[in-house]
């Protein structure tokens, strides 16, 4: 019989463990560019997603479902349920909560991919990194919670489109149109874009050279949160290129303008892989992903290995 893990059981896997799945699979030679491209299914009252992968030893594949119409409903706007199979015999070995692992592994890619960028921020700041971060929905604190398991943060600020209460953990919410949100973006050392946004949510001009951007909100080619002009100034990490190509429209769209050369892309196989390559530190840093089946795999495996040695 299936092992069933529910949210608690995924989310026990921890931030720190789960950028170490992702970061390792791709020291062992992953290359993401061989992943299965997701299916994206047109349904009645949104999206379908189906993400299979293999690797490891292991058989996955996520279904998920987009419903933007959920959230007048008070239901949450995307579900998902994980089935992780053993690739030898095939067997169901564990159904996992969907939810909860692409609510961990988002932050864990975004994070894996610019860890080494982060450390050396945090190990130039007395106090911590100042943080930004659009959207204050599971995935605006997935990676608060992520990026502080791994570097110090001295001031996190939340910006939403209307503001409102403060999150727990964030210092102040402002709302998009309030003068002190372009001083918090030209100070942070870091910025996060997880939102709904159709159109960019930060002034590329404000963003310091030194800064390192991770947008994780849309995965459409029409849909950007980053304009062109931080694109053009940055250097673009992304899963895939061919992926990034055929969804991110952050890069799409610069493409498009001709802010930005796709050849320049860098891989996280690039960095992490063989022969692994470092990130320069005279320009802003920019960690675009739209997601990818084999993360939700390998930390999908992850969070099952720990579970069974629990």
């Amino acid at each position: 019989m299936s092992a069933i893990l529910d949210a608690d059981d995924v989310f026990a896997l921890g931030y720190t463990a789960a950028v170490a799945a992702v970061r390792d699979a791709l020291a062992a030679g992953l290359d993401p560019d061989h992943d299965v491209p997701r299916s994206v299914l047109a349904l009645t009252n949104g999206q379908g997603l189906l993400m299979p992968s293999e690797t490891g030893g292991w058989f996955g594949v996520k279904v998920a479902t987009v419903a933007p119409g959920n959230a007048v409903r008070g239901l949450r706007r995307i579900n998902a349920t994980y089935l992780l199979h053993d690739s030898e015999t095939l067997t169901p070995a564990a159904i996992l909560d969907g939810v909860a692992l692409t609510t961990l592994r988002t932050p864990a890619v975004s994070v894996g991919a610019c860890l080494d960028r982060l450390r050396v921020l945090a190990d130039s700041s007395a106090d911590g990194l100042r943080l930004v971060v659009f959207g204050v929905g599971p995935q605006g604190e997935g990676h608060v919670r992520t990026i502080q398991a791994h570097v110090p943060l001295a001031d996190v600020t939340a910006v939403t489109r209307r503001g409102g209460a403060t999150p727990v953990w964030a210092d102040r919410h402002l709302a998009s149109d309030d003068t002190a949100v372009a001083g918090c973006v030209r100070n942070a050392d870091v910025i996060v874009t997880a939102t709904s946004a159709r159109r960019p949510v930060v002034d590329g001009h404000l963003v310091r050279d030194s800064a390192v951007v991770l947008a994780v909100g849309s995965h459409e080619p029409s849909v950007r949160e980053l304009d062109g002009v931080l694109m053009g100034r940055a250097t673009v990490i992304v899963e895939s290129r061919d992926v990034a190509l055929r969804e991110a429209g952050d890069v799409i769209l610069a493409v498009q303008e001709g802010r930005f050369e796709s050849n320049s892309l860098v891989t996280m196989a690039d960095l992490l892989g063989e022969g692994s390559a470092a990130i320069p530190g005279d320009r802003p840093t920019v960690v675009k992903t739209s997601g990818m089946a084999w993360e939700d795999l390998v930390v999908a495996i992850a969070a099952y290995r720990q579970w069974r040695e629990a």
